[in-house]
């Protein structure tokens, strides 16, 4: 009988050597035994830090992604101030659009703007897709990032360094709504409705995101993590017939140029049983479902990343100690545990909690 994707990936993943990966990061990504559970955390560099803002104050977000030298910055600051145990690039979602021709900006109070969505099947079909190379700013920053962090730390581990890019859903929800949505109308007629546009959307994607993780990955990344922001507003029906199978074949591609493959998307707990069919090798579970019922859902030869509340920051610090020892006691030390957030850390978080969340972490020993 012919093996299953999943079965498949986990005997791959069993069949590694015990020495792949110099970091505890990444050896916890392939469920490999670690001394302690790493951590670190979504939108680690960002609006909270006093050190981010006075970057921004003089560049724009798209300005700091698209200049290596401060990207890498952002991105050194933000992992070296907090402790953690890896560093995730400083860029962004909808970066991959500008090379496939489709314009976007950031306006105060609104987000990212696409001005002309993508909605007809002409204008999926002239959508470029041989010029992923006007994105190696990026692949320019890990690579600082790396040289950066080459050497092992005071404890002997080696920083892990983290690229990432979109998932088709999320990444097509903004190129058809125009932005962030809460109905995702447009997107989901284009799914329901025209049988070609959608698939043609999903495979030019694809190609252009397998193209950027590959330069990040030969720029120094260990890992590359995929956002499915968006996936939480699908039913599990519609996340089968319409992106499990872009996702899978993103996830597959990625995972054959060397690295593992976290795969994140929020509000996803009915979804999970069907997000670990992707064959990535870690999911990251929101805050909305215990870590201990996540990681049931998703079953036990599957990593997991997360998942405090975000907000939790903001509590006391008894409060907020409390939580953190509440994720790490319901993974148990178990292989293939990621402390992270269950989303990214908000503007006006007090940066001392989240130092202090990080120390903790790295304090605990499973008992």
């Amino acid at each position: 009988m012919k093996e299953s994707p999943i079965e498949a990936n986990d005997a791959a993943v069993a069949d590694q050597p015990a020495t792949l990966g110099t970091s505890r990061f990444v050896r916890a990504c392939l469920r490999q035994p670690v001394d302690r559970t790493p951590v670190w955390l979504l939108r680690q560099a960002g609006r909270y830090m006093p050190e981010y803002m006075a970057v921004r104050k003089h560049h724009s977000l798209l300005e700091i992604c698209r200049t290596p030298e401060i990207a890498a910055e952002v991105t050194i600051t933000a992992a070296e101030r907090l402790g953690v145990d890896a560093a995730i690039i400083f860029a962004d979602l909808l970066l991959p659009f500008t090379p496939m021709g489709v314009d976007f900006e950031f306006l105060a109070g609104e987000g990212p703007v696409v001005h002309t969505p993508i909605r007809t099947l002409e204008q999926v079909r002239a959508l470029r897709t041989d010029r992923v190379e006007e994105l190696s700013y990026v692949a320019q920053a890990i690579e600082r990032v790396a040289r950066h962090f080459a050497a092992p730390r005071t404890d002997g581990d080696q920083l892990g360094i983290i690229g990432f890019c979109g998932a088709p859903f999320t990444l097509a929800s903004y190129m058809i709504e125009g932005g962030s949505s809460r109905n995702y109308i447009e997107t989901k007629r284009m799914m329901y409705s025209d049988r070609e546009a959608w698939p043609l959307l999903m495979e030019k994607l694809i190609g252009v995101l397998t193209a950027y993780a590959a330069q990040q990955v030969q720029a120094g990344a260990d890992v590359i993590q995929i956002f499915d922001s968006w996936a939480g507003a699908l039913s599990v029906t519609d996340y089968r017939e319409y992106c499990l199978a872009p996702t899978t074949e993103l996830v597959r591609r990625i995972q054959a140029l060397g690295v593992p493959v976290i795969y994140f998307g929020v509000d996803t707990a009915s979804l999970l049983p069907t997000m670990r069919q992707t064959g990535a090798d870690v999911i990251g579970l929101d805050w909305r479902i215990p870590l201990s019922e996540g990681w049931k859902a998703l079953g036990e030869t599957c990593a997991v990343q997360g998942n405090l509340d975000p907000i939790t920051l903001f509590a006391p610090q008894n409060v907020l100690r409390a939580r953190v020892h509440e994720v790490l006691d319901a993974a148990a030390g178990r292989p293939g545990h990621i402390f992270n957030l269950g989303h990214g850390i908000v503007p006006g978080t007090p940066v001392e909690n989240v130092i202090q969340t990080v120390k903790w972490v790295q304090e605990h020993r499973a008992q």
